[in-house]
């Protein structure tokens, strides 16, 4: 008899144990039951993972091959979602390779004769190693994606821009400054320019904790984007470490008006726009 033909016939007559077998096994090498997925769906997913597996293996043992397409579809959702819900690798793979021992059980049962048996089982060993690492490859290219949105999302949480009166709006950054970064800082402050209509932008670096020749760089590109909006900017939050590392390092911000606090940045920002701020009388 054809192995994958075995194979396939004693995953399908074998079906509802393997399913109950192969958890067992998962729960065992887990230490146990685990909260983050039920036990319902994880049987819902056994059985229809061991139903998918007995059509494909039928066709050959290539899990390239178009016959193995809807394992491969199933696997690739299994690990997204386990990507999502905070299993590792090594326990999304191993969702894969806990089915071996049930079914090279399976395998001797079904027949006495030891080179089927041997040839039998080392097919199943090749058929779940290889889907065992599609597992793998999908669930870290899921998780890297989990990891770009997180970034992108952090990015854009950590450069508000605040209008802080008509016609002013200020950008207080926290953290250092690269390439994406700027990059997300350009964009936000410019459409938040183009909402407000603003004529004055502050750029607070306070929250900055060194300003080397690289971070002078993206300030000054930001600052050269500002201008070719039509806005004046202000770079506020320059402390005494950062001025003289500024002028050790001789970076030029001639042209570019800065002020020790944003205190004073704003007073500045109101100056330019004919607006005084005086004390309300008292009664």
């Amino acid at each position: 008899m054809p192995t994958p033909a075995f194979v396939a016939d004693t995953i399908q007559k074998n079906s509802a144990g393997l399913v109950s077998d192969w958890l067992a096994e998962l729960k065992a090498l887990a230490g146990g039951a685990d909260h983050r997925i039920s036990e319902g769906e994880l049987k819902d997913q056994g059985t229809e993972f061991i139903d998918l597996l007995a059509a494909a293996a039928s066709t050959g043992s290539d899990i390239t091959a178009e016959p193995w397409r809807p394992v491969r579809e199933f696997l690739e959702r299994t690990s997204r979602s386990r990507a999502l819900q905070g299993f590792s690798s090594s326990e999304t793979a191993t969702f894969v390779f806990s089915l071996k021992r049930p079914l090279f059980e399976r395998i001797r049962q079904g027949t006495k004769d030891p080179a089927s048996v041997a040839e039998s089982t080392w097919a199943v060993t090749e058929m779940l190693d290889k889907l065992g690492l599609h597992t793998v490859s999908i669930f870290q290219k899921s998780r890297e994606e989990v990891i770009v949105r997180q970034q992108e999302d952090l990015l854009e949480l950590s450069t508000p821009v605040v209008k802080l009166w008509d016609g002013v709006v200020a950008l207080p950054m926290i953290g250092t400054l690269d390439s994406a970064r700027t990059q997300v800082v350009m964009e936000s402050l410019l459409q938040r320019i183009v909402e407000t209509g603003s004529e004055i932008a502050i750029i607070d670096i306070t929250g900055v904790p060194t300003v080397d020749t690289l971070v002078a760089q993206h300030l000054l590109k930001t600052v050269t984007a500002i201008r070719l909006m039509g806005a004046d900017c202000i770079i506020s939050g320059i402390r005494p470490q950062i001025a003289q590392t500024i002028v050790h390092l001789g970076i030029d911000l001639e042209g570019i008006t800065t002020k020790a606090t944003l205190a004073d940045a704003l007073a500045l920002a109101f100056k330019r726009s004919g607006l005084t701020v005086t004390r309300a009388k008292t009664a």
